[in-house]
């Protein structure tokens, strides 16, 4: 065999194994990506499976229409509203309080704040996500809840007010850091041409470089909605476990996670009625959250259209 002969098949063995090398790699990213796919479809099945036994049972409308939720009862009702209305008002606290703080402090850090203060604040701010959500929980019970009824003394020990704030203040850093990349990545040239316009930094905040990442703002409000709704040991702690049919979030209520965390700890029999409304429930709170991220989808899409 010649030296060129011994070249070629030296340089297709290299081809060859390189060819090998980009399939494992490739292959190895399938799967760490069809891995998330794979829960995702695992979870359901389960939620669906589980589910579909208890409505057998239980009619649609009465779970969706009646006002009582009382499945471990002699007498049980099983209406979901009272643990919808629960969930839907301590999640709304938590977005008045972590939407617009969120969105300040992501203004601020990318647009006002110098290389140094955005090194030491950012790190401190999205510090509050590693503290474990049960602190989060005893800090609403046995610090907000006794501040809050130095203001209003009629309000009772557990209520969804305090747990709505805390969970609004867990939600903060999400929000603001998600908020503060997509200001980031707005050109610098958008920036400089409101500047030539005449502009303050406050002006360009607020009417050039928000309204250019309003997609990724939007993505970041729906992440913390979705994680507000889906927020347990807080409420579980702070809002109480008696699931009220009320919009009033001074009053104490159950939430659909709360509820799932009680039942859990139980010795409830699998495949019993009383077990299969966890499953009901957490369809229920996946239903919800679904819906919000393909809003969140149409939103971004849409200011994506017109910016």
């Amino acid at each position: 065999m010649t030296q060129r002969s011994l070249q070629v098949a030296k340089w297709t063995s290299k081809k060859l194994v390189r060819s090998w090398k980009e399939r494992i790699i490739e292959f190895v990213l399938f799967l760490a990506a069809f891995s998330a796919i794979a829960t995702t479809i695992g979870i359901l099945y389960i939620l669906i499976s589980e589910s579909v036994g208890f409505f057998e049972k239980v009619s649609i409308v009465e779970f969706l229409t009646d006002t009582e939720w009382t499945p471990l009862f002699a007498e049980p009702r099983y209406g979901i509203l009272p643990l919808l209305s629960g969930t839907l008002v301590t999640t709304a606290v938590a977005m008045i309080v972590a939407i617009p703080l969120g969105t300040i402090a992501a203004i601020y850090l990318s647009e006002f704040a110098s290389v140094r203060s955005r090194e030491f604040f950012k790190p401190i701010l999205e510090l509050l996500a590693a503290i474990p959500t049960v602190v989060y929980g005893y800090f609403a019970l046995l610090v907000v809840t006794p501040l809050l009824q130095k203001v209003f003394p009629d309000l009772p020990g557990f209520n969804m007010l305090s747990a709505g704030l805390v969970m609004g203040l867990m939600t903060l850093p999400l929000i603001s850091s998600i908020s503060e990349d997509a200001m980031r990545s707005v050109p610098v040239g958008l920036r400089e041409g409101s500047y030539a316009m005449g502009a303050t930094k406050l002006q360009t905040s607020l009417r050039v470089v928000l309204p250019s990442a309003i997609s990724g703002i939007s993505a970041a409000y729906i992440l913390g909605i979705s994680r507000a709704l889906g927020q347990t040991m807080i409420v579980a702690i702070a809002a109480g476990l008696q699931p009220n049919l009320t919009w009033n979030p001074f009053d104490q209520a159950a939430t659909i996670t709360a509820y799932i965390v009680q039942v859990s700890l139980g010795d409830l029999p699998h495949g019993s009625l009383e077990y299969q409304t966890i499953f009901a429930a957490g369809l229920t709170l996946v239903v919800m959250t679904l819906i919000l991220n393909i809003i969140g989808y149409f939103l971004t899409k849409r200011y994506r259209e017109i910016y």
